[in-house]
């Protein structure tokens, strides 16, 4: 068997010796790299194929042995060193991918010019090969691209020719993968179909629900007509709903009205009697926004005071420094009840003077009237944060719904002490005013109706607000027709404003 070795810079050099030295049907049996260089081992093709002719042929006379039995017969039958050199000198999973592709290639310029006998030589030779170089030991995988037929030493089949299969080559993977994809960031072109989903959405909503409540007024008129009924009245339609959803439905009209006005009054919290601002005593200090009627309340507090305890029992106190003549007013409402009025202008001052009056049943604080949204409300509430003051604010019964509600959120509603409903007889709808209380759950402490001090001055009655409110006032261009009922539930009930610790 005639092995050499080949050693060169470069593989491909290497190889290109065997070539030299053994013709176009060099085998090559192994590679690696050494310190010389490139170090190629290759053999002559009729030198394997002697190997061939030396195997035993078969006797037909003996009897069918396995396989496997023949293989290892075949393998004992070779030489000594042939079995050594071929277990030394295998070739690896790398070098024997490198040589395939070299033929094929070869193979595929030799068909493109023409030369196909050539081609059809060297197939055989190298299905010759193939079961040698496979049966190595130390060959790991056997490439996919090349199928090679098994064949036995002494039985070759005959090889059709056909076109190559692509060679596959090992491609460095890298060595970790990021598990998480890669986030995507939305473009303008996103933002804008999200916008179009969600006005499609709400127009749908609207829709369906504009349908639904043309249906349901058609299926319970009296649930339609109350609905109708509170709307006219000025009550929201988010609260509306909400109440009305639970009418019983065995209820005929009269009692469904008198079970809505009784969930009303129910859910408005006034105080009880006998536990007014007066009666309760201490110190109260009334705020609000401009023009709600804040000097005027106090002078009726103060009024009714003198009238059941006389009027070394009050003391009054003005924070109002803004206004012209805001605190002549209020000493001019003193000296007719007989009580001085005091002018503190800060906080050091208010304590002073409150330490001054600790000796008085009720004392009223006065302040200057700031708007809702005012940046100098916080000031002012800041100046009243003393433990013993009870903040009471003061709102206009006929201001429209939205602006109480920023009233009430500007004012910190759920830290005040009260409310003083003001103006109850310039009201031409209570229901804003009453849904505001009800949704903000305040405690409503007293009803200013009028300009006369002390005459204009009433303890707040739920019930008798409730029937004011609900009572007819005649048509008007803000009153909604039936026909219009659908566009006051074009959203769900669940998006409506919180009402808060009302129950129904």
């Amino acid at each position: 068997m005639n092995i050499q070795r080949f050693t060169a810079p470069t593989s491909r050099e290497a190889m290109a010796k065997a070539r030299l030295t053994f013709g176009e049907s060099a085998v090559i049996l192994s590679t690696r790299s050494t310190g010389d260089g490139f170090e190629v081992m290759a053999a002559a093709e009729e030198s394997l194929a002697s190997l061939a002719d030396q195997a035993p042929a078969p006797s037909r006379a003996a009897p069918t042995t396995p396989p496997a039995a023949r293989a290892r017969t075949a393998t004992a039958a070779l030489p000594e060193s042939v079995e050594s050199d071929t277990e030394a000198l295998a070739m690896s999973t790398l070098s024997f991918q490198d040589y395939v592709r070299e033929r094929m290639l070869r193979k595929r310029r030799e068909s493109l010019h023409g030369t196909a006998p050539a081609a059809a030589h060297e197939e055989p030779a190298a299905e010759r090969r193939a079961p040698l170089q496979t049966a190595a030991p130390q060959i790991i995988a056997r490439p996919e691209p090349v199928a090679v037929p098994v064949q036995r030493f002494n039985q070759p089949e005959p090889i059709v020719a056909r076109n190559p299969a692509p060679i596959r080559t090992r491609s460095a993977e890298p060595a970790w993968e990021d598990s998480v994809p890669p986030t995507r960031f939305p473009s303008n072109g996103d933002s804008r179909m999200a916008v179009e989903l969600s006005a499609l959405k709400d127009m749908i909503e609207e829709r369906f629900n504009t349908l639904a409540w043309l249906g349901s007024s058609k299926q319970n008129p009296i649930q339609s007509n109350l609905m109708l009924k509170m709307i006219r009245a000025g009550y929201s339609p988010a609260m509306s709903r909400a109440v009305l959803e639970r009418v019983p439905t065995d209820a005929g009209a009269a009692e469904a009205v008198r079970w809505l006005m009784d969930v009303i009054t129910r859910n408005l919290k006034v105080a009880a009697p006998g536990a007014g601002l007066c009666d309760e005593g201490g110190v109260v200090s009334l705020i609000g926004a401009t023009g709600v009627g804040k000097t005027t309340t106090a002078a009726k507090l103060a009024a009714q005071c003198v009238k059941q305890y006389g009027a070394a029992s009050v003391g009054m106190i003005t924070l109002d420094t803004y206004r012209v003549s805001g605190f002549e007013q209020l000493r001019a409402f003193g000296r007719m009840l007989g009580v001085v009025a005091h002018l503190a202008h800060d906080r050091a001052a208010l304590k002073d003077l409150l330490n001054l009056l600790s000796n008085k049943r009720l004392v009223i604080i006065d302040t200057a009237g700031l708007g809702q949204r005012d940046q100098r409300i916080q000031d002012m509430l800041d100046v009243l944060d003393i433990p013993k003051v009870k903040k009471t604010l003061v709102l206009n019964a006929g201001a429209q719904g939205d602006t109480l509600d920023e009233v009430l959120t500007s004012f910190k509603a759920s830290t005040l002490h009260g409310v003083v409903l003001s103006k109850v007889d310039e009201a031409v709808k209570l229901g804003p005013a009453l849904d505001a209380l009800i949704r903000h759950q305040v405690v409503l402490r007293g009803v200013a109706n009028g300009q006369r001090v002390p005459e204009d001055w009433q303890n707040a009655d739920a019930a008798a607000l409730v029937r004011l409110s609900m009572g007819t006032q005649g048509k008007s261009a803000y009153d909604p027709l039936a026909t219009d009922m659908g566009y006051f539930f074009a959203q769900a009930s669940g998006r409506g404003i919180d009402l808060g610790a009302s129950h129904v």
